[in-house]
C-alpha cells in the first residue's frame, strides 16, 4: 500500500503500555530519618518516572485512612474473579487502568465489539462453567483453524489441510509424519520430562517450513517460539487441533473473553464504592496484624490496611511492590519472562475476510487473524455492519520499545496492515480505521521448567499476602488460569481470616 493511500486511513493507538507506576514524583514527599518509609521498587514502561522509582526513590507512606477485610490489587479477570468470590467481605479492588478487564478486555466500534486480547476458552476448562455461573452463555466456534501459506488459504490446517499445503510433496509428508509422531506421545504419562524439555528438540530434523509454522503459532498462544517452549504445551496444542478437525470444543463471544470481565464488572456494580480504577499501587507492606497498601489516585498517595491482600498482578510488578518477599520467591518471580503483545484491529465497512474464525499466517508481521463477530454470524437476522479483523501481533522481547510511543505503535500497525493486504488475492482493501491496542508485558512465556519449578514458588502465600493472576498457575497464560488462580487465592484468604491452616496446594493446569 502506498504512503498516499495510508494517509487516508485513520490509525488509533490505545492501551496504556505502562505496567508499573505512572506517578508524578513531584507529588511524592522525600522521607526524613524520623519518618516511616518504604522504597517502592517498581518496574514499568514509563521510563522517566517508573525507572526513577525502581532505582530507589523513597517516599512517605501516608497514615492509614481506611481498613478492609481484603485488598485486591489488579482488576483483570483474576482480580475481578476474586472480588466476585469475596462479595460477602469488605473488599477494596484497585486497578491502575481507567477500565476493568486487564488482558481480557473488549472494545467497540459503533456498536461492533472487537478483541484486544484473550480470544476463546474450551468446554473442558473451568472458565466455561464459570461463565455460565455468572450468566453468560458460551457460543460455539465450530470451525477448525486454517492457514494462509504462500497466498493460498488452507482450511483445517492440521486435519485434511495437510494434504493441501502449498509445499513440495516431501514437505507435506514431513508435516504428516510430525503430526503422527506427536499424536503418539502420552504427555501426561511423560509428566515432568515434557514440561522441562524445549519443543525445539521435537522439531529437529524437520523442514524449515514446519518450524516456521510453530514459531508463528507459539508466540500467539503461549508467548514463545520452539526454543523457549515447554514441549508438553506445544504437543498438547497439536493434539487438541487434531481433535478439532472432528469436533471443535472452543467457545467465545463477539470480541473474545472480554465478555467475562465485562459481566463481572456489571455484577460487582452494587459494590462500586469498593472498586477503584486509576489507582496505581506502589507499596504493599506487611505489619504485625495487617497489611498496608499504598497507592496513587488522582495525584494523591493513599494508604489503606487490610487483614489480607490478594496480588492479582503480573509477577514482574508484584516483586517490585511487595515488601520483604523471600529471596527465592522474588528470584522465581524474576525468572518469568513476558512478551510485548499488541492486537491490531482492521475495521472494514464491507466484507473482506470471513473464511474462518482463526487463521494462521506464518511469515508475517502478525501471527493470526480472528474474525470478531464469527460466533454470531449465523444467528437469524444478523447482518454484518463492519468486518472487524483482530490481528494478533506478539513481538520479540527486544522490540518492546516500539510500543512506548505513538509513532512506533503506528509503525507496528502499518506493517500488519501491509502484510495482511499481501496475504492472498482479494485482501488488498483499505480499512476505514486501524486500531492498535498496546500491551507491553501481558503474556508470560511458557518456558521449560516454568510450571514445575518456578510457579510453585511464585504462588506461595506470604502470611497475609496471597498471589493470583494467570502467571501463578500455568502451564500457559489463559483466562481460565486467571480465574483458577483467583479462586485458589480466595480459599487461602478465607482460611487465613478464619485462623485455619492454608489449603494444600495442588498443581492446576490453566
Amino acid at each position: 500500500m502506498s504512503a498516499n493511500r495510508r494517509d487516508f486511513i485513520k490509525f488509533v493507538v490505545a492501551g496504556a503500555v505502562t505496567a508499573g507506576c505512572p506517578i508524578d514524583l513531584s507529588l511524592v514527599a522525600q522521607t526524613g530519618d524520623a519518618q516511616k518509609s518504604h522504597g517502592a521498587d517498581v518496574d514499568g514502561e514509563d521510563n522517566r518516572i517508573c525507572h526513577q522509582v525502581r532505582d530507589g526513590k523513597v517516599f512517605t507512606r501516608p497514615p492509614v485512612s481506611a481498613r478492609h477485610d481484603v485488598v485486591i490489587v489488579g482488576g483483570g479477570v483474576s482480580g475481578l474473579t476474586a472480588a466476585y468470590r469475596l462479595r460477602h467481605r469488605d473488599f477494596l479492588l484497585l486497578e491502575k487502568e481507567p477500565h476493568w478487564g486487564g488482558n481480557a478486555y473488549g472494545m467497540e466500534y459503533e456498536g461492533s465489539i472487537y478483541a484486544t486480547g484473550s480470544a476463546f476458552l474450551t468446554k473442558d476448562e473451568h472458565a466455561y462453567a464459570f461463565s455460565k455461573e455468572i450468566g453468560l452463555e458460551p457460543l460455539p466456534v465450530d470451525n477448525s483453524d486454517a492457514s494462509i501459506i504462500r497466498g493460498e488459504l488452507v482450511l483445517d490446517t492440521w486435519g485434511d489441510g495437510l494434504n493441501k499445503l502449498p509445499y513440495p510433496a516431501p514437505v507435506r509428508e514431513s508435516f504428516k509424519k510430525f503430526k503422527k509422531e506427536m499424536l503418539a506421545i502420552d504427555v501426561e504419562k511423560g509428566g515432568k520430562e515434557f514440561l522441562d524439555k524445549p519443543f525445539s528438540d521435537f522439531v529437529k530434523g524437520y523442514p524449515e517450513e514446519l518450524k516456521q509454522w510453530w514459531d508463528n503459532f507459539g508466540p500467539s498462544n503461549w508467548g514463545a517460539a520452539s526454543e523457549d517452549t515447554a514441549a508438553s504445551v506445544a504437543i498438547f496444542a497439536l493434539q487438541d487441533m487434531a481433535e478439532e478437525s472432528a469436533k471443535d470444543d472452543r467457545y467465545t463471544w463477539p470480541g473474545g473473553l472480554g465478555a467475562i470481565t465485562k459481566k463481572l464488572a456489571e455484577i460487582l456494580q452494587p459494590h462500586k464504592d469498593r472498586m477503584q480504577t486509576g489507582a496505581t499501587t506502589v507499596a504493599v507492606v506487611s505489619e504485625k496484624e495487617e497489611v498496608q497498601v499504598t497507592y496513587m489516585l488522582g495525584g494523591e498517595l493513599k494508604t489503606v490496611a487490610a487483614k489480607a491482600v490478594i496480588m492479582a498482578t503480573p509477577k514482574f510488578i508484584t516483586r517490585r511492590i511487595v515488601d520483604s518477599l523471600p529471596d527465592k520467591q522474588s528470584d522465581a518471580m524474576h525468572q518469568i519472562r513476558y512478551i510485548p503483545y499488541p492486537v491490531v484491529n482492521l475495521i472494514f465497512d464491507k466484507p473482506v475476510f470471513n473464511h474462518g474464525y482463526d487463521t494462521w499466517c506464518p511469515g508475517n508481521a502478525f501471527t493470526d487473524v480472528i474474525v470478531a463477530d464469527w460466533v454470531i454470524q449465523k444467528q437469524p437476522g444478523y447482518q454484518q455492519k463492519f468486518n472487524i479483523l483482530s490481528c494478533y501481533t506478539p513481538m520479540p522481547e527486544e522490540n518492546r520499545g516500539y510500543l512506548l510511543n505513538e509513532a512506533g505503535a503506528r509503525k507496528v500497525a502499518a506493517n500488519v496492515l501491509s502484510d495482511f493486504q499481501k496475504l492472498m488475492p482479494g485482501l488488498n482493501v483499505d480499512p476505514i480505521e486501524v486500531h492498535i491496542y498496546r500491551r507491553g508485558h501481558p503474556l508470560y512465556m511458557s518456558t521449560p521448567g516454568l510450571y514445575t519449578q518456578v510457579q510453585p514458588l511464585v504462588r506461595q502465600p506470604l502470611d497475609r499476602v496471597f498471589f493470583a493472576n494467570t502467571d501463578s498457575e500455568g502451564p500457559e497464560s489463559t483466562t481460565n488460569g486467571g480465574i483458577l488462580a483467583a479462586q485458589r487465592a480466595v480459599k487461602e484468604v478465607e482460611a487465613r481470616l478464619a485462623g485455619r491452616p492454608a489449603p494444600k496446594q495442588k498443581a492446576v493446569a490453566g
